[in-house]
């Protein structure tokens, strides 16, 4: 009896003296041997360095943070600092895993975690279809504006102009889907927040508490209460 005791108290000294952490970002980038990897995430407007570690031989990587309710982070190498050089990821508590290559470190990232990450990728998958679309408008209109086609050129951008009313719908009828989801509020503050009010207020209305009461719901609200009293004035 007295041994089981002891066994006991011994683990549980060693689980006091383990640091625990609300996030854990872990994984691997083949091909890497030397470099610094970077944990960031947004405050303030300003993308801001959470944690970070020197690789050397070892291309296995884990990096912490605190969190308080799910939010997007973003993974860097070296000493890139702009949100499109990084690997971004919606972070639940718990473990986020990331693999991925040096050769192509954005594109090749696998990231497997948060239920919010899964519904973040469903999203990016449906979307591409207008990005696509819009690349194409793009061009075709660099090749009007040569020409000289000026009916072209209108006809083009009234397909622009649809294709943003589509998109915006879309993202609309996504995060009201995804109403229990934190990525819900995410949306409408990355994706449309310069779309009508209604619309956005739409969103707020149809969250659970829960959701509402994360980072990205209260971010929402208070983004709604500022734009009602500029409305008012």
């Amino acid at each position: 009896m007295n041994r089981v005791l002891v066994l006991l108290l011994v683990c549980l000294l060693v689980s006091c003296g383990e640091e625990q952490h609300d996030l854990t970002v872990k994984g691997h980038i083949d091909g890497l041997k030397k470099g610094t990897v970077y944990l960031k995430k947004v405050k303030d407007s300003t993308l801001i360095n959470v944690d970070s570690l020197v690789i050397s031989g070892n291309p296995n990587f884990e990096l912490h943070s605190t969190l308080e309710s799910p939010e997007v982070f973003f993974l860097f190498l070296d000493k890139n600092s702009k949100r499109e050089d990084g690997i971004s990821f919606f972070a639940d508590k718990g473990i986020t895993e990331i693999n991925t290559s040096l050769k192509n470190f954005m594109y090749d990232a696998k990231i497997t975690g948060s239920e919010q990450q899964k519904v973040m990728e469903d999203y990016k998958t449906m979307i591409s279809r207008f990005n696509d679309r819009n690349l194409d408008l793009i061009k075709e209109k660099f090749d009007a504006q040569i020409a000289g086609d000026t009916t072209k050129l209108k006809s083009l951008e009234k397909q622009y102009s649809t294709i943003l009313k589509r998109r915006y719908l879309f993202t609309v009828n996504f995060a009201l889907n995804n109403k229990d989801s934190e990525v819900a509020p995410y949306l409408a503050l990355t994706e449309i927040y310069n779309a009508k009010t209604s619309l956005l207020d739409t969103i707020n209305v149809s969250l659970t508490d829960k959701v509402k009461a994360s980072k990205y719901g209260k971010e929402l609200q208070r983004f709604l209460d500022e734009i009602k009293a500029v409305e008012k004035e």
